[in-house]
């Protein structure tokens, strides 16, 4: 279940607005489905999207060195990659905004590939049993497809693969056939062979009550990896971000997945060491965390960055310490290179990221 439609709305956008097909990973919690006798509901909260290479009809995933950072803040914020999600969507009529209807019973719903895709991931996260011998069994990693329906509208499709399935992927037995997708085959198999099913439906829903692990503004941080939209992360959409989100609550502004991971990762202030506070107010919604972190040094320098990127230190006053003894300590100590924003200790001439002069 996502929490609300702005999650999914978000990583439509892409397709939407470039025709090429994504992929991201399902972050959020496993919780009691208390409608089916031992059911577990997988709660979306938040998608992330790792580098990538995609077409109208083709995903590739790219090395990603971020990977371990972000599985790290979503533990902080009591969340955990819970399954991973990609578009395949073909438009048939812009003017009345359908796509086509292409995964049915008539041709395949998922792919060989997706499969096997599947039974990798359900590999890598594996479910924790006490009474295994191993001390796993199967996996609760979930599919999601976002493809046209029946009524030629985006649905979202959710899928496992079976223990089977895992098997005969993590001792690499199944293999996709060339031309066929909605073909697989085995190694070593034959006509006395048997394959069992290898995957099965399950639900993908949305809550009649949205919920919201994160910010409800209407202006929204951007997201990772979207360079080729023209969408990218730095200090000057943080500064455009703060600036079009005049609310007293700081809690709320702060609480947006993408600009925490923002806030860690980047190359010119990584605040990895120092945001703890921050992602247990944020796990916690507690407003007074937030506060007392918004007092540090640490955001009194993200916002002297903002500064120096065209938002004046006016506009921003609201949002932490600027004027205040540590931000005055801060300011006095430091300098911001002008060609890479990079905050540079007192008494030094030359950038110590880009050894570009100061002047």
């Amino acid at each position: 279940m996502f929490e609300n439609h702005t999650i999914a709305d978000r990583f439509l956008d892409f397709w939407r607005k470039t025709g090429n097909q994504r992929i991201g990973y399902l972050y959020g919690r496993y919780t009691e489905h208390k409608d089916i006798p031992l059911g577990i509901r997988a709660e979306v909260a938040a998608i992330y999207e790792p580098p990538q290479i995609g077409t109208q009809n083709s995903l590739e995933l790219l090395d990603d060195p971020k990977a371990k950072v972000v599985d790290e803040i979503a533990a902080k914020l009591g969340l955990r990659k819970v399954g991973w999600i990609f578009t395949d969507l073909v438009s048939e009529d812009t003017r009345k905004g359908t796509v086509r209807y292409s995964r049915n019973k008539d041709s395949y719903f998922l792919s060989s590939e997706e499969c096997i895709t599947a039974g990798f991931f359900q590999n890598q996260h594996p479910n924790h049993c006490r009474l295994s011998p191993d001390g796993h069994f199967g996996s609760k990693f979930v599919t999601v497809v976002a493809t046209g329906g029946p009524d030629n509208q985006v649905h979202f499709e959710g899928y496992q693969v079976s223990n089977q399935c895992m098997a005969l992927v993590r001792d690499e037995c199944l293999l996709p056939c060339r031309d066929a997708p909605e073909l697989g085959y085995a190694k070593e198999s034959s006509s006395e062979q048997y394959v069992p099913d290898v995957f099965y439906k399950i639900t993908t829903t949305f809550p009649k009550d949205p919920v919201y692990t994160f910010s409800t503004s209407s202006n929204l941080f951007p997201i990772e990896n979207r360079e080729s939209l023209g969408e990218t992360q730095d200090f000057h959409s943080l500064a455009t971000y703060l600036s079009q989100n005049p609310s007293s609550i700081f809690l709320e502004i702060i609480s947006d997945f993408h600009l925490l991971l923002f806030l860690v990762t980047n190359e010119v202030m990584p605040l990895q060491d120092s945001i703890s506070l921050l992602l247990d107010a944020v796990r916690t919604r507690n407003e007074d965390l937030a506060q007392t972190w918004k007092k540090s040094e640490q955001w009194a320098t993200i916002e002297q960055l903002c500064s120096t990127v065209g938002v004046q230190p006016s506009e921003l006053h609201e949002y932490g310490a600027m004027g205040g003894s540590t931000h005055a300590a801060s300011s006095s100590s430091m300098w911001s290179c002008q060609h890479c924003t990079f905050m540079n200790q007192a008494g030094t001439d030359q950038c110590e990221m880009c050894r570009l002069p100061r002047t």
